[in-house]
């Protein structure tokens, strides 16, 4: 997506690799001989922004380039700049809609006599199918197997949906299931850090950037590569050449100095750096590592660390190019071809960082000191809470003591934490009997250890370690306690091709940590049940247990059901405690477990030296196992290539399927665009307060059989027991927009005695469900507002939250503020967001939701943020008239509203094309 001229500011210059490959570029140094003489000082993420605006922007763009090559600290928000990723990254829980939206596009031009082949992602894209597995089976070396076929029972047809899309679409390409994380696939095989395209007879090398739909993108940016996660609706106009509006950022440097002690991870490490930059506060900005100790770091770890962005809250989390950049890009296979383009173009373009790099100017610095990490876990509730070893025990008990006692009915039983062994009176032991085995199942018991997730499985250093782990307890006699559910979910095949490769996969399955699949389990609330008498101990005795994962979450609840402790530890951590199947232990002090001789076996007994996983890194990784692996990557199994799959470029819509139906964005679309419409006599479906999050509005989680979402299942001859999940049927729109607006914690304020998805019809004045009321609205011909608080829209960037609402009926929001990118996702569908002016709220203006709306001035809509005016008819009789501010804020929003939303616009401007 290069701009067409390259007068004006930058200039194309071109360079050779030592292999004969010629490439041109967008050249940053050629800025300074231009009059910016403080390029070298930009930080690096500043100057990947940069290159973006020389190489995509046309010639009036020329005054952002300025203003960016000119960036310092103070910047931060007074400005936006467009920004063009390079590619889109989607997993399946979040892609699946952006498939089914761009199918039902190419059936929308069909109807208008269109070319529907002219519907095509137009910045590469690829698909992860990584988020439905789940831990049925476990324990066993058929549990993998077992639970692929489980995979495609469930999820047949959005897989046949994705196999489609797979060979429909040009620039769109599908990891199928049973591959990795997609998070790994892209730290091992899809980013490239530097990318080429042909335009003419020249080859344009570039930053490799993307956007992903999965809020872990950043773990990328350990490989040198800038993006971040964002919702469907902003893929989707990415993935279809729209570009991305970002606020000048906030960038805060992170200087790392001196070096590991033996016996901490990087899990250790990535907990630390977590809880430093969640306490200083780095939501929205961007954050940059530097400093000698990146010498210490391998890209593994470095990945680890970044991965965690969504947790500390950062918008991404970037490490700069360097030797050991070039180092695993060569041990995970890449060509040298491609590693001799990646140093060169870095090195010329002033991003290659060297011992004697003069260090950026950032809007703040933290400094980190790796000698001072210790080992740690983080929990038991949140990722962010570090926990050192010593003290797992006492956090526990901190966080769960009253409640063990409350279950205890013995309040004189107290929690003792001055002298640091934290522990119960009379704590709760119920037997358990396990496939002929004894168990004592109590408070503080680990119920399920998992090796799962992203975070640590693309780490070979800390998988090895637990392999080591289980190698030295096996030959110690030990085992895992009977009523631990074990796993080991790697984030890619590579990661068990190694382990075989060591000798160490034998001991993590002596230990019953096999194979349970290659994607995100445990950590998403995969883990599948746990065993079933522990289940009904821990009902029955309300017992309070524990999980150990190697994951990035561990909210409460999200593990599993009946888990409300969870730690996230490093893979050879998780090994111990399902070893000790306790958190009530210090590991620093307490024995581990015994051996059958009745010895006690210690923590540091089992733990490898660093001479050890040296040793046994260096002779089982290496190119040859990526290059193998991902040789056929995109193949897929049998299961994969025998699924039944629609035929031609149109996707055969099924009206019977529950999980694909045909949305109905398009229907009755015309060529053109309608002229902008005032709105008439609205109804308000819901009243809200403040900080109403986009959990609140977009479906997720389980499916209540009583509500409308299950209604409608059971209708379509569905039981409960396969409705599945909201976010497996994201794909259908009619369970989507039936859940939209269903949280339990809803409070809307037309209904103050109730919570969760209830409205009022008005002027009937019955209480009803959200859903009912719209659609009844709708038969009605009354379009539908949403009155709300400060901070509408805050948390993760749900597209759902945008297109539930438009399915609803609801043409506008009126907030007193707006989260940013959800603002934008209401635009992309369609739904105007009006704020009010300053002092102004519905409180201070009387209204209390029960009135009939009339806002005038969108037909004259012509200029970002302008005015419309609203009259609320109160059921006396009585008016309210007040201003508010459409928060429509760039002009390329404006083209997106007039369309009725961005699928509209790009529907249009690709079918006009010749």
């Amino acid at each position: 997506m290069e701009r067409a001229s390259n007068d004006g500011l930058g200039s194309l210059d071109s360079f050779s690799t030592p292999d004969g490959a010629s490439y041109s570029y967008y050249s940053l140094e050629k800025l300074a001989s231009q009059g910016y003489t403080s390029i070298d000082k930009l930080p690096l993420t500043i100057k990947l922004f940069l290159e973006n605006l020389l190489r995509t922007s046309s010639q009036e763009s020329q005054s952002e380039i300025d203003r960016l090559a000119r960036w310092s600290p103070q910047d931060a928000g007074k400005y936006e700049f467009p920004w063009m990723p390079a590619r889109v990254l989607l997993q399946d829980f979040t892609g699946v809609p952006v498939v089914v939206d761009l199918a039902a596009m190419r059936s929308a031009a069909a109807r208008m006599g269109k070319d529907p082949k002219k519907i095509n992602p137009l910045v590469p894209t690829d698909l992860v199918i990584d988020h439905s597995v789940q831990v049925d089976f476990f324990g066993t070396r058929m549990s993998f197997y077992q639970n692929v076929e489980l995979e495609y029972q469930r999820n047949g047809e959005r897989y046949a949906l994705l196999r489609w899309a797979q060979q429909a679409f040009d620039n769109f390409r599908v990891v199928p299931p049973g591959t990795g994380i997609v998070h790994q696939v892209n730290l091992e095989y899809l980013a490239k850090v530097v990318q080429v395209s042909t335009h003419g007879n020249k080859q344009i090398a570039y930053p490799d950037t993307l956007v992903g739909t999965d809020s872990h993108t950043t773990m990328v940016n350990g490989l040198s590569v800038l993006g971040w996660g964002v919702g469907g609706i902003e893929a989707e106009a990415v993935q279809l050449g729209q570009p991305m509006y970002i606020v000048c950022p906030e960038v805060i440097g992170f200087k790392i100095i001196g070096e590991m002690k033996s016996g901490t991870t990087a899990t250790d490490l990535v907990l630390t750096i977590t809880q430093i930059l969640r306490q200083r506060g780095v939501v929205d900005k961007f954050v940059e590592f530097f400093g000698p100790g990146l010498d210490k770091l391998s890209v593994a770890d470095r990945a680890t660390i970044s991965n965690m962005c969504p947790e500390y809250g950062a918008t991404a989390a970037i490490w700069p190019i360097d030797d050991e950049t070039l180092r695993y890009l060569r041990m995970t296979g890449r060509s040298d071809e491609l590693v001799n383009l990646v140093e060169h173009y870095a090195k010329l373009q002033g991003i290659f960082r060297y011992s004697d790099s003069p260090e950026a100017i950032y809007s703040d610095v933290i400094e980190l000191d790796l000698s001072t990490v210790e080992p740690s876990m983080a929990g038991p509730r949140r990722p962010q809470d570090r926990v050192a070893l010593q003290d797992v025990r006492r956090s526990f008990y901190d966080t769960f003591g009253s409640l063990i006692r409350a279950h205890n009915e013995q309040p004189s039983g107290a929690v003792s934490t001055s002298s640091g062994t934290a522990t119960l009176e009379a704590k709760r032991v119920v037997d358990v009997r396990l496939d002929g085995q004894h168990g004592e199942v109590s408070d503080g018991s680990v119920v399920i250890a998992a090796i799962t997730s992203c975070t640590n499985t693309s780490n070979p250093s800390v998988m090895l370690a637990a392999g080591l782990v289980a190698k030295k307890a096996v030959e110690r006699g030990l085992l895992s306690k009977p009523w631990v559910k074990t796993s080991l979910a790697p984030g890619s095949q590579v990661v068990t091709d190694y382990l075989e490769r060591s000798g160490l996969l034998p001991f993590l399955e002596a230990l019953r940590f096999h194979l349970v699949g290659y994607g995100c389990t445990t950590c998403i609330g995969n883990s599948g049940a746990i065993l079933g008498p522990v289940a009904e101990a821990v009902q029955e005795n309300e017992l309070v247990v524990a999980a150990v994962l190697s994951g990035n979450r561990n909210f409460e609840g999200r593990i599993n059901p009946l888990v409300r402790a969870a730690y996230l530890a490093s893979p050879p951590l998780v090994v111990v405690y399902a070893l000790a199947g306790t958190v009530d232990l210090d590991l620093t002090k307490d024995p581990v477990a015994y051996d059958p001789n009745g010895q006690p076996v210690f923590l540091h007994d089992i733990w490898p030296t660093q001479e050890e996983l040296n040793e046994v890194l260096e002779k089982s990784v290496s190119g040859d196992s990526f290059r193998k692996i991902y040789s056929n990557v995109f193949s897929g199994d049998d299961h994969w290539r025998n699924l039944p799959v629609p035929q031609g470029e149109l996707y055969s819509w099924d009206p019977d399927s529950t999980y694909v139906q045909e949305p109905p964005y398009f229907d009755g679309m015309s060529i053109d665009p309608e002229p902008l419409q005032d709105i008439h006599g609205a109804r308000v479906l819901a009243l809200l307060g403040d900080s109403v999050t986009t959990d609140h509005i977009s479906p997720a989680g389980s499916i209540p059989r009583n509500s409308p979402a299950g209604q409608y299942l059971m209708e379509k001859g569905v039981p409960p027991v396969q409705f599945n999940s909201f976010g497996s049927r994201r794909g259908n729109h009619e369970v989507m927009m039936r859940g939209t607006f269903g949280n339990i914690r809803l409070r809307n304020m037309l209904v103050p005695d109730r919570e969760g998805n209830w409205t009022i019809h008005i002027p009937s004045g019955e209480v009803t469900s959200i859903y009912e009321a719209a659609m009844r609205y709708k038969d009605e011909g009354v379009p539908l507002i949403v009155i709300a608080g400060k901070e509408y829209g805050t948390g993760s960037s749900r597209d759902w939250a945008a297109k539930g609402p438009n399915l609803l009926g609801v043409k506008a929001v009126i907030a007193e503020s707006f989260e940013r990118i959800h603002r934008s996702n209401l635009i992309g569908m369609g739904v105007l967001p009006l704020q009010f002016l300053n002092g102004q709220n519905a409180q201070s203006l009387g209204l209390s939701g029960k009135e009939l709306y009339h806002i005038s001035g969108i037909t004259h809509i012509e200029k970002p943020r302008s005015k419309v005016s609203v009259v609320a008819v109160r059921e006396d009789g009585s008016q309210v008239e007040f201003e508010a501010l459409a928060r429509i804020d760039t002009p390329k929003e404006l083209e997106y509203y007039k369309h009725g939303g961005v699928l509209q616009y790009v529907l249009r401007s690709l079918i006009k094309k010749d």
